[in-house]
């Protein structure tokens, strides 16, 4: 516990799972109303914010639906009239909720979602994979990636104080299982200082109010739709400062920090670095102070916390640094490679002496992604910055091709 924990009087400390962290700041955020419909790995949330409510007399309103299309729809609803509004999903439930969260993030509702990352069907699996929590970011949400419970638990607080600023959703991802169901300490501040930090007072423009009816989500001409897309993409690209500040603001009163949209690791001497986000990031960490002390690569990691805003200025400033850079993906773009390494190269087209970038592939469906596994990416990459090897658009990490043809060619 940091001196500024002490100063402020927190002494509330728990062990949870990732997915208690995420209802106890839901609890802690003090929201009104929530939009609940079951799917593994969430469903603990909605179990723990009930068992709140029966035994702490909360006055959140849990409305169980019968879709995750519904569960939006019910956050939506209650975000249109100024109150504070979350839910959670996964996987197959995000999709069926696709049409909702679409039309949440085009009418600027500040409404805060959890999704435990999972891998989509077919075929039906229940493992880890990062697909399902990187859609969003094209739908006009914000997207951050917490690595660890305390910082799932911080992270929702900051999502509510990042939403009501901008008026954009925030979802924040955690990864299924891997996370949602491990159990860690967590440190939750004084009431008082969250109730500070994420005022519910703040002015809400979008409210509906039958004194001045107006509507969210009319029938607009083709003319100004462009506008609508354009202010979106605007606020979220200037956001990258704002998600900063915010980290900065929550470690002034907590101790706190996670380096706002990246964490930087062992980056100050480093020539190659990997690219990761979630919970395998302590892999990729432990893997890096390996290869130092084994190869004397000078290895370090890129923690991307915020996926929406992309941190193209930060990523600019570590990359102009380095010789080589591996992006993990722990999803993929079919046929093109993997969805974070399409946007790190994107970021960086106009970086004048750019680092090579290299995509890796790996961990789909909860596959296990080990430590030898980073080490021998950041292997491969001092290889390719000694022209060794060379680069290819993508190179899979664990995969077994023999046992690929062999399944293809029994079918």
């Amino acid at each position: 516990m940091s001196i500024i924990e002490e100063k402020k009087g927190v002494s509330n400390v728990k062990v949870v799972t990732a997915n208690e962290a995420v209802a106890l700041a839901v609890k802690c955020a003090k929201v009104d109303v929530v939009g609940a419909y079951p799917i593994s790995p969430q469903t603990s949330i909605m179990e723990y914010l009930t068992k709140y409510i029966e035994t702490e007399n909360l006055s959140m309103e849990i409305v169980r639906v019968e879709s995750e299309h519904s569960a939006m729809a019910v956050a939506m609803g209650a975000a249109s009239v100024g109150a504070r509004a979350f839910t959670a999903t996964a996987s197959q439930g995000l999709l069926y909720m696709a049409e909702m969260v679409y039309w949440v993030g085009g009418s600027r509702l500040p409404v805060v979602m959890a999704i435990t990352s999972r891998a989509m069907g077919a075929p039906w699996i229940l493992g880890n994979e990062h697909t399902d929590v990187l859609l969003p970011r094209e739908w006009g949400w914000m997207v951050l990636f917490p690595e660890h419970n305390q910082e799932v638990f911080d992270t929702i607080i900051q999502a509510y104080r990042i939403a009501d600023k901008t008026l954009i959703p925030v979802v924040v991802g955690l990864d299924g299982f891997i996370l949602s169901h491990t159990t860690m300490p967590i440190s939750i501040p004084d009431q008082s200082v969250i109730d500070s930090f994420i005022p519910k007072d703040v002015p809400k423009p979008y409210a509906l109010n039958t004194s001045n009816p107006f509507t969210h989500g009319n029938a607009v001409h083709s003319n100004v739709y462009l506008e609508f897309r354009y202010d979106i993409f605007r606020t979220i690209e200037e956001s990258e400062d704002l998600v900063d500040q915010v980290d900065k603001e929550w470690e002034k009163l907590t101790g706190r920090s996670y380096g706002g949209v990246i964490e930087e690791y062992l980056l100050d001497d480093a020539e190659v670095a990997i690219v990761v986000i979630g919970a395998s990031s302590g892999d990729a960490k432990q893997a890096a102070k390996n290869v130092r002390e084994k190869y004397g690569i000078k290895a370090g990691v890129i923690r991307l916390r915020s996926i929406r805003p992309f941190p193209v200025k930060r990523l600019s400033q570590i990359a102009s640094k380095l010789k080589a850079i591996g992006v993990f993906d722990r999803n993929m773009s079919p046929g093109l490679g993997g969805m974070i390494a399409t946007e790190v190269k994107f970021a960086l087209y106009d970086l004048k002496d750019k680092p090579i970038v290299q995509s890796y592939i790996g961990g789909l469906g909860g596959k296990d992604v080990r430590i030898v596994d980073f080490e021998k990416i950041f292997t491969e990459l001092k290889e390719i910055v000694d022209g060794r090897i060379g680069v290819q658009r993508v190179r899979w990490v664990g995969l077994d091709l023999a046992a690929v043809d062999s399944y293809f060619e029994e079918v």
